[in-house]
């Protein structure tokens, strides 16, 4: 286990349920700056009455750049595709495919799930940091996902969009200049949990790319909402386990609070977690899915798997996009990056 907090990583541990929650860890002094410079959070987290609000003020905060915007002066080549669903009664799915303009030779791909809690969100606003943090520095093609959103898509709608992705893109790596040996899935909160479910899934399937690792950054894995973290950080940030209620329930709809709800629906219900690439996790201290994200980590290593586990003292949940130039930010990126280059470099064809 790496990070700088390991200690506090060791599972469902100390405080249980709503009935016995304890005092919540302190905030890193810059991210508790610029937390508290967004003023009252009350009316910024998700209910099931705002939800049309929340999506419109997200797709204000967020606005999607264009292809030339990505592009970047010409430092990056950027098109949008259009591939299909993997039966006849799904739709299309669209996705938006990047690389360094001057790379040459077959390129990894990090295939990527944007977050928003499975309800908002999309495909193109994640990309500018993307590629100026991973795909220029380490010479890596992106294919971030635009997948269908609940509640009008619930499960497994979404997942099955990015599955088909993922199938249509390794089946034209020739095509798109692309290595399919070197394939990792990833993704942020909601998409950190589509990305698991995702890798479960194909391990499971037998019909996709054997990944060399998943990238999952504070994934939302858990739909019980029941852990100690849950509980204990209740009103803390800018989401928490209400808001994450709602959006469980928007993706789950009928099936929400089911007791056979399978492991591609909520990753945390898995029994097995082996066979499953290099792994890395990060979350925050100071967040709603710190407990399930460790416990998936020790599923795991339990599992006889490899997991890269990262506790980061005092942070909220999307600290680093509220606060990118914070310390903590900076190291939490250049962790992933590290990551990233090393499980990449352990792929290269020989």
């Amino acid at each position: 286990m790496t990070g700088r907090q390991d200690a506090a990583a060791s599972g469902r541990f100390g405080a249980g349920a709503a009935g016995s929650v304890r005092p919540t860890p302190p905030l890193d002094a810059e991210l508790a700056a610029a937390l508290a410079a967004l003023g009252d959070l009350s009316g910024a987290r998700l209910t099931a009455e705002n939800l049309a609000v929340q999506r419109a003020r997200d797709a204000a905060s967020r606005p999607r750049p264009t292809a030339d915007e990505l592009r970047g002066d010409g430092r990056f080549s950027v098109e949008e595709l259009r591939v299909p669903g993997t039966e006849e009664d799904r739709p299309d799915v669209t996705l938006v495919y990047a690389r360094p303009a001057d790379a040459t030779g077959p390129l990894p791909v990090l295939y990527y799930l944007h977050g928003g809690g499975m309800i908002m969100g999309n495909a193109w606003s994640v990309l500018p940091r993307i590629l100026r943090d991973w795909s220029g520095p380490l010479g890596l093609a992106v294919v971030s996902v635009e997948y269908r959103l609940a509640p009008e898509t619930p499960y497994p709608g979404p997942l099955e969009d990015c599955h088909a992705g993922l199938l249509w893109t390794v089946d034209r790596a020739d095509a798109l200049g692309i290595d399919a040996g070197r394939v990792v899935i990833g993704g942020k909160s909601a998409g950190g949990g589509l990305a698991a479910a995702l890798t479960l899934l194909n391990r499971d399937r037998g019909d996709g790319p054997a990944p060399v690792g998943q990238l999952l950054l504070c994934p939302m894995l858990d739909d019980r909402l029941d852990s100690p973290s849950a509980h204990q950080l209740a009103g803390v940030g800018l989401w928490d386990r209400p808001s994450t209620a709602v959006a469980w329930q928007a993706y789950l709809g009928d099936e929400y609070g089911a007791s056979d709800l399978p492991p591609y629906a909520a990753p945390a219900r898995a029994t097995d977690l082996g066979g499953l690439p290099p792994t890395y996790i990060d979350v925050g201290s100071a967040e709603t899915f710190r407990d399930e994200n460790v416990d998936y980590a020790h599923g795991i290593w339990r599992a006889g798997g490899d997991a890269e586990l990262h506790v980061w003292p005092g942070a909220f949940h999307g600290f680093d996009s509220v606060a990118p130039a914070a310390a903590l930010s900076r190291e939490a990126r250049d962790a992933r990056t590290r990551w990233l280059g090393r499980t990449l470099g352990r792929a290269r064809p020989q």
